[in-house]
């Protein structure tokens, strides 16, 4: 298979050239320039944001079985590089994302939901979830409904994160003493976890597959607490996860999905959305996720050897609580759900 990824060098289009360089795939990245792709992978040079910035690849005259683009903002550059490879690759696969549902996503919702409405092919970026929605119609636009694979990723973790979820809970955890762990322990969480994202993309070129797909675990995968617990076993801390009721989480103002990365509180329409998705049609055809404790381990496993700091992508939402504010909250919590030291820990 030969594969054309446009990124690669970066999280997911990172986590793709490695999975098809171990399937022994012929693989090109076009990007930037700014990060070194894996080693094995030939590199073409580009800007897509910039006028000309395809000319590397116009002028290249490469043929690819499949694209693999992890574009994120605005839709046009989609737009320009599938028409470009239109008739010159078999497939364009486009990373998109859960979000281009329309808003409040129906618990449980399939790929059949309703969609984010004012999106368009050739719009320049807007907002995250129209741009999003905007790649998809670029990429249905150049290759049709049968030569075009939308994957709708949900939260995606795992090594090369350079959004700061999974990242800051290991360093958070690292650093020991009492941790703000947000209860309830037992709360279910779906994420996808990057190699499994990249494992199932490249199935689908193999498989031929086209259409819309939900890409996160199944429901009841992981909980918040395995995950949390997890942290501790890999960081071989002497941290003290401190289960923490949701209203007081809430009464203290703490943002969920920023400040305490991955978390939502339960029994509202959010974390329908994000933790509730129907994967049913992804399971049917290749997804398998790999259990938590994997992801976490190998995660920190790849931060130590970067010496403890994540890379991070330019974002004006940082990720995490501020210390004091944990302390704070920990000290008004006053009687807590539960403990969980690193010593107390059960092996998976």
């Amino acid at each position: 298979m030969r594969l054309l990824v446009l990124g690669g060098t970066e999280f997911v289009g990172r986590a793709v050239v490695e999975a098809a360089l171990g399937r022994g795939w012929e693989v090109t990245v076009f990007h930037r320039g700014r990060h070194r792709p894996p080693s094995g992978a030939r590199a073409l040079h580009g800007d897509r944001a910039a006028p000309d910035g395809l000319a590397a690849l116009a002028g290249d005259g490469g043929t690819w079985d499949a694209v693999v683009d992890t574009w994120s903002a605005g839709p046009r550059a989609v737009r320009d590089a599938a028409r470009l490879l239109r008739g010159r690759a078999g497939r364009y696969v486009y990373v998109s994302s859960r979000s281009v549902y329309a808003w409040p996503w129906p618990p449980e919702a399939a790929e059949d939901a309703p969609l984010v409405e004012g999106a368009a092919a050739d719009a320049g970026p807007t907002d995250y979830a129209r741009d999003k929605r905007g790649g998809e119609l670029a990429a249905v636009e150049a290759f049709g409904a049968a030569g075009s694979v939308l994957a709708r990723a949900g939260l995606i973790l795992g090594p090369y994160e350079n959004v700061g979820r999974l990242p800051w809970w290991l360093t958070r955890i690292a650093r020991g003493g009492p941790v703000l762990a947000p209860g309830p322990r037992d709360l279910r969480v779906q994420y996808v976890d990057v190699r499994d994202l990249a494992d199932w993309l490249l199935g689908a070129v193999e498989r031929r597959l086209s259409g819309p797909y939900n890409l996160v675990s199944p429901p009841g995968h992981t909980t918040m607490g395995e995950l949390l617990e997890a942290c501790l076993r890999a960081t071989g801390g002497d941290a003290e996860l401190r289960w923490t009721e949701p209203r007081v989480i809430l009464d203290a103002g703490i943002e969920p999905w920023t400040q305490l990365p991955v978390r939502v509180p339960p029994g509202g329409e959010m974390y329908d959305a994000v933790h509730g998705a129907d994967v049913s049609r992804a399971l049917a055809t290749g997804l398998v996720c790999r259990p938590a404790g994997a992801t976490v381990a190998d995660t920190w496993r790849w931060l130590t050897e970067l010496g403890g700091e994540a890379p991070r992508r330019p974002d004006p939402t940082a990720k995490g609580l501020d210390p004091e504010v944990e302390a704070k909250v920990l000290a008004r919590a006053g009687g807590v759900a539960g403990t969980t030291s690193g010593e107390g820990t059960s092996g998976e």
